[in-house]
């Protein structure tokens, strides 16, 4: 009877166990289903080719592109926030810029005499640095310069706001995120650059005066003579646009990598590396492109 009894007792325990651990066991079997659910649908959304990520990429940034020029002439226009981040932008870079420009000027006519002087031509010299400066090297390193230091910056501290769920916070609060952060930053960094390339010239070209007399005694008035004979307006015009397309890159590109940057500190540091790259890559997209109209224009 005794041995009856105690297996009876063992039976009831273990039927409790079972009711026990079963809705366990069955959540837990329900919650691996559900995230393996989860998972095999995040796969099927992946590209599955460098390709598709290519396309979708360009289809995103186009809708962001459009979004901006559907937001730039909406108001209420943040008039102040754009004169304030285009002087940080402006002010940031002058220094850059200046030693940048100078040293190309300089390094541009130190190594272009030795050529123009077995050519017999040495003469040209200011007049050929002057038009490479303007029309090419000079809109080109500084755009480059300027989406090494301001597309990263843009990058980076959109993405920390995004992160840290600043933009979340502002969405709420009633302010427009994407105007106040985005339009204000592009907007700027389109009316500044242009300057700033402006500006390296200048720089550049008193380099080219400094390496002009490393070797030789060319006064300031010949000197800038021969640069303003040789200049024309179709070599100034084509320089000056295609610098306004430059910034609108670069505060595109620093904007879009910030503004959709991944959650996590990660996210920072890869929305500044993809913005530095992709607005040096449009940098030169735009150049080619630019080049090849002025090209037509001319012929």
């Amino acid at each position: 009877m005794e041995k009856r009894i105690s297996n009876k007792s063992q039976e009831i325990q273990n039927l409790n166990k079972k009711d026990v651990e079963s809705p366990n066991h069955a959540d837990a079997n329900k919650k691996d289903k559900i995230v393996e659910r989860r998972q095999t649908a995040r796969e099927a959304d992946k590209p599955d080719t460098t390709l598709d990520k290519f396309f979708i990429e360009v289809a995103l940034v186009t809708l962001f592109t459009l979004r901006f020029f559907k937001e730039v002439f909406r108001p209420r226009f943040e008039v102040n926030e754009t004169l304030k981040q285009s002087f940080l932008m402006g002010y940031a870079s002058l220094p850059l810029v200046a030693i940048t420009g100078f040293i190309i000027g300089l390094v541009l006519t130190i190594q272009t005499r030795p050529t123009l002087a077995g050519l017999g031509a040495e003469s040209w010299l200011p007049a050929m640095v002057a038009v490479s400066i303007i029309r090419e090297i000079g809109p080109v390193i500084t755009a480059l310069i300027f989406a090494g230091k301001v597309g990263s910056g843009i990058g980076a501290e959109l993405a920390s706001m995004n992160v840290t769920q600043q933009i979340d916070a502002m969405k709420v609060s009633g302010t427009n995120p994407f105007k106040f952060l985005v339009v204000t930053r592009i907007l700027a960094a389109t009316l500044m650059l242009p300057l700033l390339v402006i500006f390296a010239d200048m720089v550049g070209l008193l380099g080219s005066f400094v390496g002009c007399n490393l070797e030789g005694n060319v006064s300031t008035q010949l000197f800038f003579v021969q640069i303003i004979e040789s200049l024309d307006f179709e070599d100034l015009v084509p320089a000056v646009i295609k610098t306004f397309f430059f910034g609108f890159a670069v505060g595109l590109v620093g904007c879009y990598k910030g503004y959709n940057s991944d959650k996590g500190t990660e996210g920072v540091g890869q929305a500044a590396n993809s913005a530095v790259v992709f607005a040096s890559l449009m940098v030169f997209v735009i150049d080619m492109i630019a080049v090849q109209i002025t090209s037509m224009l001319q012929s």
